[in-house]
């Protein structure tokens, strides 16, 4: 026999319990699944994460689109053994990113449940946006620089300014993205180019530009170290509906992750 879902309100209380201040700021990365059966689906989950801010909190999500990106990774998964025709078809097919249409279906239902709620603000970013609903959504996803993914011109620097708290709701540090704005403030951060689509007028164009090398690659290491930090206090674990909830502060996170990141890929790269 199943168990039965769980209720927005449930999970509202479970989400209070875990330390989501009321009013506050907090940016998620979600697995529905592992959170389980919800009575209302992903609508329910957003509800009751905004039950537990509460009217004057700020809800956060990422919602990436590397689909129109040819430097993406999703997209060298995509043309694996294709030849150059096949490859070029699937370039042409590439949908210029508009920040008010665009879809984000790699970063989940929950992100794109924010992103669709009447009232979300979306930053501009054509690879990196992030969506956002609550009192403080405009200002924490305006002037994302578009050549900046996840650096000092992005929300993530708001979102620190502001000293938001992360949920990981049933997912692991590796998907961790305030991880990604220690990588622009370690000592000589390595570069790379990045290729996308974008919207110019009625016409879409492939835009080119240089940023920070993003690798989230030893996040699930630098995670696990972050959470032994000052003496295991530095993140908060609680069950929230089926899932483990993880819940920490933005700066500290940075922080910590500026000097591991220094650390070790000092070391080993």
């Amino acid at each position: 026999m199943s168990a039965a879902p769980h209720s927005r309100t449930l999970l509202s209380q479970e989400l209070a319990a875990l330390g989501v201040e009321r009013g506050g700021v907090l940016m998620v990365h979600a697995s529905l699944s592992a959170v389980g059966a919800v009575d209302g689906g992903a609508e329910a989950v957003a509800a009751g994460l905004r039950d537990a801010l509460g009217p004057e909190g700020t809800l956060v999500v990422p919602s990436f689109t590397p689909e129109n990106s040819d430097t993406s990774p999703q997209y060298r998964a995509l043309v694996h053994g294709l030849d150059d025709r096949e490859r070029e078809a699937v370039r042409a097919a590439m949908p210029a990113f508009d920040p008010a249409t665009t879809a984000a279906p790699s970063m989940g239902r929950l992100s794109e449940t924010v992103r669709l709620t009447p009232g979300a603000a979306r930053s501009a970013h054509p690879q990196t946006s992030f969506a956002a609903l609550g009192p403080l959504a405009g200002h924490v996803v305006a002037e994302h620089r578009p050549d900046c993914h996840l650096g000092e011109d992005s929300p993530l620097a708001r979102l620190h300014e502001l000293r938001a708290q992360i949920l990981l709701l049933g997912t692991g540090f590796g998907s961790c993205t305030a991880f990604h704005l220690a990588e622009y403030r370690v000592p000589s951060p390595p570069r790379r180019t990045y290729r996308c689509v974008v919207r110019d007028g009625d016409r879409r164009r492939w835009w080119e530009y240089e940023d920070v090398a993003l690798d989230d690659s030893d996040f699930t290491a630098l995670g696990t170290d972050f959470e032994r930090s000052d003496r295991g206090t530095a993140v908060g674990t609680a069950p929230v509906g089926s899932a483990t909830g993880r819940l920490f502060r933005f700066p500290a996170a940075v922080a910590f992750a500026t000097g591991w990141l220094t650390a070790h890929r000092g070391r080993t790269r």
